[in-house]
């Protein structure tokens, strides 16, 4: 049987020191959160955000705009917003409605403020190692690698998924670990297979049951990424995760595996630009 790696337990003791850390600034840490329309999914993220900034003790803003803002106005508001200095972090709720150019978007927040960690600039620091914001995601995975004594170093490493929020940050992360890394994804063909050579496998493709137990190494460690719902309604990530456990020595669960910890590292990142900025 499984380790349960418990996100939701590490999160909570990421945010305390978060805020204790908080405490020694000259001023409050300041987040703002940008949501344009009304999809829910993106509603429940922003509330538990701003939740977040309670528990740590931050400045946390919340801009809720109407469908049809336009992208010139979306972009005046992050232009404003990066001007303010308490505001220390901006974050824009994906995904936006349709006629609004995500990467435009992105691209007009400052990356001394890019608390997501989606910047160009920032991925660009990631890729060749350079101070910057990690992607909550894949930096709330090492955290929780860490926390568990999971060294990836000379393992091999097999990251399911290949997005630029997720799948290649976390490739990452683990090469720059020393651990082997193999990146793929849904259109992989040998996709079974080369799963199970790993000793840390990674999920995050957004199709349930994607990995099944048979595609599991016996002792592998399994990161469950991805927030799904099933056919019944219920949330579940990639990972048949009942039977998975009986096969893996540590697997995360969802939900309370990784995305609290996502949400943790935005704490602890924004937390970081606050005190860049008071340095």
């Amino acid at each position: 049987m499984a380790i349960i790696l418990d996100g939701k337990a590490l999160a909570k003791k990421c945010k305390e020191t978060v805020k204790k850390e908080a405490e020694s600034l000259k001023r409050t840490p300041g987040l703002a959160v940008i949501i344009v329309g009304n999809n829910p999914a993106s509603r429940v993220y922003v509330n538990s955000k701003r939740k977040d900034c309670e528990e740590c003790g931050f400045l946390s803003e919340e801009y809720a705009l109407p469908e049809e803002t336009t992208e010139a106005e979306l972009i005046a508001l992050i232009h404003e917003l990066n001007a303010r200095e308490d505001i220390d972090g901006i974050l824009c709720q994906l995904p936006l409605p349709k006629g609004i150019n995500e990467e435009a978007v992105l691209m007009a927040i400052d990356p001394e403020k890019d608390v997501d960690g989606f910047h160009p600039m920032n991925m660009g620091a990631l890729l060749i190692g350079k101070d910057g914001f990690l992607p909550c995601t894949p930096y709330g995975v090492m955290e929780i690698l860490d926390e568990y004594g999971i060294d990836p170093k000379g393992k091999q490493c097999v990251v399911v998924g290949r997005s630029n929020i997720v799948g290649k940050p976390m490739a990452i992360l683990l090469l720059q670990r020393h651990g082997t890394v193999t990146i793929c994804h849904s259109r992989t063909p040998n996709l079974a297979e080369i799963c199970r050579t790993a000793d840390i496998l990674v999920a995050a493709v957004g199709k349930v049951n994607i990995v099944t137990a048979d595609m599991i190494k016996p002792g592998a460690v399994v990161i469950d990424v991805a927030m799904n719902h099933n056919d019944a309604g219920k949330l579940c990530g990639d990972v048949d995760y009942e039977a998975a456990k009986e096969v893996a020595s540590a697997i995360t669960p969802v939900p309370g595996g990784v995305g609290p910890m996502t949400r943790a590292m935005l704490m602890k990142n924004t937390l970081l630009s606050a005190r860049k900025r008071q340095d």
